[in-house]
């Protein structure tokens, strides 16, 4: 029970900086839609994408790594300053080659926004860098309030850039930078980073671990961008950017369970790799799984049943109304992608980074094939189903997989019960009669609270324990 309670505690302390700018982030949807075309929009969103893609080759995927190995060292201040030391000086050192050859490129590369892809790369490498730092340093604090200082700079300068300025696209991604810009100062100042920063400690043998750990992740992090982004490079190139900027609005409802849940795996991962080694570890990490599956599920299908009411206030342009018939099927692939990614905190806590490799990889095949086979003939669906039968595919290889380390136990009634649920669902969203549709909803939430009434009980007297105490 202690274990559980520190990590409820731990998610809370973290959802406090990220639950409220991302759900305000999500409801400047209607903003977005107004402001922006869907060209505009779909821009922006094919140069996230590049960004996406380009951070884990530049940078080596080093700031997953820092984040592990600091967790061993807490309470060894040398060891401390050595892996942050080294950490900092390799990143200084990749972003000045970075740019050096970014320089040389760019002479050849005919569009408007290639700096930003540049300046919005080493920003976002430099920005999660010290997050994940202040993560494994064990102060989720600070990890909490540097990600609330990016959200809501990232929000208020978006509203000044783009409706009080008429920026546009380029509003969007200077808003982007100076939010990432913000939230690094933070970090340093608030943790005094300078202070673990000496170029005598400077430790080739802890690079050589750290990448040794990171550079396995790359094909990881390559294979999770091709299933989570690729689609949006296939998608502008064969349809045009303006149904891009449509896919990425029907993004944005399955973004919500994303950003619920990645609030929750920061801590996870963290405890995960802190009680991998406990005797009953397989009980306790089947509990928590299990747990978490039950949530997020009726948490998807919520946001399912709901939309047929929600969506034309959070959509207002009529040229993005072809993004309600992809926002189910997103909302399947996030079900399965939450799986994925909570066996995947299972592999890091044992450094099985080579396997996490192995399966996004296989995943990853599997989308680009059915996108390129299907776009032509089914257009935007094509990229949605590839993306729901990927992670469906990682999601039950990696649960057969992870069971040669340790056990695991997913509830199987819970699954059963969830198949005929979501069918009703479904079938009343795309009929959209409202009659039907609020049975739908009433559906989902029966079924919502029938699986998570004791976890929010749970919860419920965790917080009044903590009240009395207070009190007391």
């Amino acid at each position: 029970m202690k274990r559980e309670k520190q990590l409820l505690k731990n998610t809370v302390i973290v959802a406090i900086g990220q639950i409220s700018t991302k759900f305000i982030s999500f409801f400047l949807l209607p903003l977005y839609t107004t402001f922006l075309s869907t060209e505009e929009y779909g821009v922006v969103d094919l140069l996230n994408t590049y960004v996406s893609l380009l951070l884990p080759l530049v940078f080596l995927q080093i700031d997953q790594s820092i984040f592990r190995y600091l967790i061993d060292v807490r309470k060894d201040e040398e060891g401390k300053k050595k892996l942050i030391t080294t950490t900092m000086i390799t990143v200084f050192i990749q972003s000045i080659l970075f740019l050096v050859i970014f320089a040389i490129i760019a002479q050849f590369i005919k569009n408007d926004y290639k700096y930003f892809l540049a300046t919005n790369v080493i920003a976002a490498m430099i920005s999660n860098l010290v997050l994940q730092i202040s993560r494994g340093l064990g102060d989720n604090a600070t990890y909490s309030q540097g990600s609330l200082v990016s959200g809501a700079g990232s929000i208020i300068l978006n509203v000044a850039f783009i409706v009080g300025l008429d920026m546009g696209a380029y509003g969007m991604l200077l808003a982007t930078l100076i939010a990432n810009v913000l939230c690094t100062l933070f970090v340093i100042i608030k943790l005094k980073l300078y202070k673990y920063i000496k170029k005598d400690y400077f430790s080739k043998k802890d690079l050589k671990e750290l990448w040794k750990y990171s550079i396995p992740l790359i094909p990881n992090q390559l294979s999770w961008w091709i299933i989570n982004t690729s689609d949006r490079l296939i998608v502008s190139y064969i349809l045009g950017v303006a149904i891009n900027g449509i896919y990425s609005a029907a993004n944005k409802f399955s973004s919500i369970c994303i950003t619920v849940f990645n609030i929750f795996n920061l801590t996870w991962s963290e405890s995960a790799s802190m009680y991998i080694k406990d005797k009953d570890s397989s009980k306790y990490f089947s509990n928590i799984i299990n747990i978490s599956i039950k949530l997020f599920t009726a948490l998807c299908f919520g946001i399912i049943a709901m939309m047929p009411f929600a969506f034309k206030f959070l959509i207002t342009g009529a040229d993005y109304a072809p993004a309600y018939y992809q926002i189910p099927i997103l909302m399947l692939s996030t079900i399965f992608s939450i799986v994925v990614s909570l066996i995947g905190s299972v592999y890091v806590a044992l450094k099985k980074t080579k396997e996490i490799a192995k399966t996004s990889i296989y995943a990853a095949i599997i989308n680009i094939t059915i996108n390129l086979l299907l776009i032509k003939f089914i257009g935007l669906y094509a990229a949605s189903i590839a993306t729901l039968i990927a992670y469906l595919a990682m999601a039950i290889y990696r649960f057969m997989d992870i069971q040669k380390y340790i056990k695991i136990k997913i509830d199987k009634k819970f699954v059963i019960v969830s198949i005929p649920v979501i069918i009703i669902i479904l079938f009343t969203y795309y009929l959209r009669i409202v009659y039907l549709c609020l049975f739908g909803l009433l559906i989902a939430v029966i079924f919502a609270w029938a699986y998570n009434k004791k976890s929010l009980n749970f919860i419920l007297d965790l917080v009044k324990s903590k009240m009395k105490l207070k009190k007391a």
